[in-house]
């Protein structure tokens, strides 16, 4: 297992691309001069970077397209897919591809706390996907997110109520750009294999909190509602989702509920050397993630 110390003479793998962690960390990235190789399903989606190729798997679970792919690829950073009952498999699968194509490196983007009883349920996903790239003798490195302060206006309904089992439980958003940031220093600097590091906001709030914020920055009544799991099962069950999808939403809190979203670390800061960004931070320079709370109002 060898160390990168030359990143410019290496060729990093990018799945995820056309989404928005992987698309920013393959532009940065793109900045920065490396050469990548960008794995998309949809080839006419991926953004046009210099130093970037452009390779097709249909997903992360095509053992075939992922290995060809991956042919000359040194460190991969591998993006967790979509939330789909196979996700476990398709992640092993990918991990399995990277192997058998002779990826030296990877760079798991993981969830906080991943482990195999993790009240979240696709926090157990991300355990395992870890104990394999453990197990499997490469170099990497894991970067564990908190839930993104993206996703915090969405916990909203068109009432500006937030429902969900989460009790006085708290959650320390992280930012996409702060993880967009660790990763891209982390995929082209040395210093980083064996390393575990979590990312998450400098604060955790409760639901209760993250709704008087909105509040404020809005200027939107929102509120939180701590459903019962009967009252979380039913208010969930007009949207037509596989059992385990809907158990992955409730879980999301659950967690929270259980303090396993409430960690904060310094990592973001250590990592990339700024100071990790506040919810309020996210909100104040982003006024288009909360526009469905305030339009007709």
């Amino acid at each position: 297992m060898r160390n990168l110390s030359s990143p410019s003479d290496t060729l990093i793998g990018i799945t995820g691309a056309t989404g928005y962690v992987g698309g920013k960390v393959a532009s940065q990235l793109a900045q920065r001069g490396l050469r990548q190789r960008l794995i998309v399903r949809d080839v006419s989606r991926a953004p046009q970077l210099p130093g970037a190729e452009v390779a097709h798997a249909s997903d992360l679970g095509d053992a075939d397209g992922m290995t060809k792919t991956l042919r000359g690829v040194h460190t991969l950073f591998l993006v967790s897919g979509d939330l789909d009952p196979n996700r476990k498999h398709q992640h092993t699968t990918a991990v399995e591809a990277a192997l058998a194509a002779g990826v030296e490196r990877i760079v798991y983007l993981s969830f906080l706390n991943a482990a195999p009883d993790a009240t979240f349920t696709l926090a157990r996903d991300h355990y395992h996907t870890e104990e394999r790239i453990r197990a499997s003798g490469v170099a990497f490195t894991f970067l564990r997110s908190s839930l993104y302060a993206e996703s915090a206006p969405h916990f909203a309904g068109a009432d500006g109520v937030i429902r969900g089992p989460a009790g006085d439980g708290r959650v320390s958003y992280v930012t996409r750009d702060d993880v967009v940031d660790s990763a891209v220093v982390v995929l082209s600097t040395p210093g980083h294999d064996g390393q575990t590091y979590s990312n998450t906001g400098p604060e955790a709030l409760t639901l209760t909190e993250t709704a008087a914020l909105l509040t404020e920055i809005t200027r939107r009544q929102c509120s939180y509602y701590d459903e019962t799991m009967e009252e979380a099962r039913q208010s969930r069950a007009v949207y037509g989702a596989p059992d385990s999808t809907v158990e992955a939403w409730i879980s999301t809190y659950t967690a929270i509920a259980n303090g396993e979203l409430s960690t904060i670390t310094d990592d973001i800061p250590r990592v990339t050397g700024h100071p990790a960004h506040t919810l309020r931070d996210f909100l104040l320079r982003n006024p288009e993630s909360y526009q469905h709370l305030v339009q007709g109002t």
